[in-house]
Formats: C-alpha cells, sequence, structure tokens
C-alpha cells in the first residue's frame, strides 16, 4: 500500500516562494502605489495604471498579489488600502516601515545571494554587493548611513512602542541609550515616562540624524546625544538606566561580554541594564524569525542571534544580578532581558559616577 508523503508541498511551496510576496511589497513601495491610494482614495484599474503610469495588465497583476496578501481590499472593482497598508506603508505615517523594506531589497537582499559562500567562509557578504566583506558599521557614506538608519528605524518603532507600555520605568530618571540609532526607542520610552530623561550613544554621523528626529517629535529637552564608538570607547557613566536595543546580535559572544561589562560600569549601584532581542530558544530549534534573522548576521555581520540562557551568563559574568526575561511579541524583538548592578551595602562607600551630559 502506497504511503502518503509527510506534510505538505504547497508548505513547501510558500517557503520557497517566499521573496515573491516581498518583491510585490518593494515594487508598490517603489511605485508609490499607497501613497497614491492614500491621497486618491479607491480606484479602478484603469485610473490605477495612469496614476502609476504602467499598462494595465501589469496594473492587475500586482493589485491582485497585494489584494491576496491583505495589503489591498477590493470594493465592486476599486482597488484600496487595507488598514495594514495604510498603517504602515504609506510616507510619513507615524509607523512607517517602508525604510526598513528598502534596506532589506537594495542592502540585506544581494548579500543573501551569496549565502552559501558566509556558510563556507564564516565572514559577513556585505550589504551592498554581496562581495564587499564589510558590515552596516563600516559603511562611511552619508547617504548610506542615512538608509541604514532609516530602515532600523522604521523596525525599531513599533517594537518600542509595545515594549514602552511593557517595561516599568516609573522610578527611572536617567536612561542610556546605547547604539539608540535615530531615536526610535528613546522616543517611545520618553513619550510614556515624563520624568525621564534620555541620551543616545551612537556614532557622530548617527547622532546628528537622532537630533532631526528628536526635535521632529518635540522632545530635544529630554532626549540628548553623546557620541562615541562602545566598541573602543567606555559609555559614559551614571546612569540608573542602560538600555541595549538590538545591539548584542550584531557581536561575538567576547564582545557582547565587554559590552555589557561597560554598561555595568556605566550605570549607578542599584542601576538596572535592559536587553531587547529577538531570541532565539535555548534549545535552537527556533522560533523561525529569530532563528532567520540569525542566519542574516552571518549574512551581514559577525554577530548571531543568542539565546535568553546566553545573556543571562554574560550578565551575570558582567557583574549583574537575578536577570530577569518578559516575553514580547513584535517584528524586532520577543523578549526582554533586564539584570540590576547590585546596590551597596548599607555603610559601605558607593560608587562615584558622573554623567556626561555634553552633545557632539
Amino acid at each position: 500500500m502506497e504511503t502518503q508523503p509527510p506534510g505538505s508541498i504547497k508548505d513547501l511551496m510558500e517557503i520557497c516562494t517566499g521573496f515573491w510576496a516581498f518583491k510585490s511589497i518593494v515594487s508598490a513601495q517603489e511605485l508609490g502605489l499607497f501613497d497614491i491610494l492614500h491621497e486618491a482614495g479607491a480606484q479602478p484599474i484603469s485610473d490605477l495604471a495612469r496614476r502609476l503610469d504602467v499598462q494595465e495588465r501589469p496594473a492587475e497583476t500586482l493589485v491582485t498579489a497585494l489584494a491576496s496578501l491583505g495589503l489591498l481590499k477590493v470594493d465592486d472593482g476599486r482597488y484600496g488600502n487595507s488598514p495594514l497598508a495604510e498603517t504602515y506603508l504609506v510616507r510619513g505615517g507615524r509607523y512607517y516601515f517602508g525604510g526598513w523594506i528598502a534596506h532589506l531589497d537594495q542592502r540585506n537582499y544581494p548579500g543573501w545571494a551569496h549565502l552559501t559562500e558566509a556558510i563556507r567562509t564564516n565572514r559577513p557578504m556585505g550589504w551592498q554587493s554581496g562581495h564587499e566583506a564589510e558590515t552596516p558599521f563600516d559603511i562611511v557614506d552619508p547617504e548610506l548611513t542615512s538608509q541604514f538608519q532609516d530602515g532600523m528605524h522604521s523596525l525599531s518603532r513599533h517594537s518600542a512602542a509595545s515594549a514602552a507600555q511593557r517595561i516599568d520605568l516609573s522610578g527611572a530618571r536617567t536612561l542610556l541609550d546605547v547604539g539608540g540609532g535615530t531615536g526610535a526607542w528613546a522616543i517611545e520610552l520618553a513619550s510614556a515616562n515624563p520624568q525621564l530623561t534620555i541620551t543616545i550613544y551612537d556614532l557622530p554621523p548617527v547622532c546628528d540624524l537622532a537630533r532631526a528626529k528628536i526635535e521632529a517629535e518635540g522632545l530635544s529637552s529630554r532626549i540628548s546625544t553623546i557620541s562615541g564608538d562602545f566598541r573602543t570607547q567606555e559609555l559614559p557613566s551614571g546612569y540608573d538606566t542602560v538600555l541595549l536595543s538590538m545591539i548584542l546580535h550584531d557581536w561575538t559572544p567576547d564582545e557582547c561580554l565587554r559590552l555589557l561589562n561597560k554598561c555595568h560600569r556605566a550605570l549607578a549601584p542599584g542601576g538596572r541594564a535592559i536587553i531587547s532581542e529577538l531570541l532565539v530558544d535555548d534549545d535552537k530549534s527556533g522560533p523561525a524569525d529569530a532563528a532567520l534573522m540569525s542566519l542574516n548576521m552571518l549574512v551581514a555581520t559577525q554577530g548571531r542571534n543568542y539565546t535568553a540562557a546566553e545573556y543571562n551568563a554574560w550578565l551575570l559574568e558582567a557583574g549583574f544580578e537575578a536577570p530577569e526575561l518578559e516575553p514580547i511579541d513584535t517584528p524586532s524583538c520577543n523578549g526582554l532581558i533586564s539584570a540590576r548592578k547590585k546596590a551597596p551595602v548599607d555603610g559601605s562607600p558607593a560608587e562615584r559616577h558622573v554623567v556626561d551630559t555634553s552633545a557632539s
């Protein structure tokens, strides 16, 4: 008797053709489709093709694909943005996701074409051509830096908004956002915690970009920047909270431990370190988003996505105590790990810390 093969080939087909859906969204973004529908409202194919400056056949095949993905809605032959597209794919929106989409397509996608080489050589394939062994942190071109940071801002903003409702910072007054980029997390945490002042610590060109974002949000009085390189310099000290959001997965275990040691030194006694990451399960069987992001780190950096157990061990080795994990469900992180720097015993001299408030 013939037996049925396990699983469904349709499942395998869906995995193998995942890039079809991705490139459909990329083309819609490049054509400005979601912006057009936002401004003009639902359109029939003929009018939409004219607005896109394409023929009706490609217009119809594209919008049909996008409707099947839940990005467009169809009513009596007229296509309009779905709530998902209206919220995340229209330029200028608070949680616009297009920067991340453009980064994936233009900088990340070429490197993945050389994934096998990355596996064989254990080195990044570069984020531009696939054969330049550089990481996003080696780029000096201002335009590329801006594009990369726009992508990270798009990815981080929604996650930060969700995390801001989960992290209890009511007792915090000063937070150092290490590698804070253009301020997606700082903006959301400051908005949710009016007593909190935040310092973003990042490379000089990134701080320039961050200040523009912060000013646009009206938060310049509470969010500042300090320029520096955490890979080679000590962190400014005296803060009661240090945040590492989507930072540690870029680096090797030794580099992660070194940075956590710097965070420990930057904190006042009793202060808290918070790590936000897309965590791999402790048994390293998944989940798929974290596991595939880890493979992406092989293509793009020297790091990988780590487990909660690995982070806990490094935190303890760096001198922190009682690490705790809070699960969270967002695009760029599924866990918040926090740990305390031991406070001095009553009567013992406290360490002296000075907060560097200079912006550069």
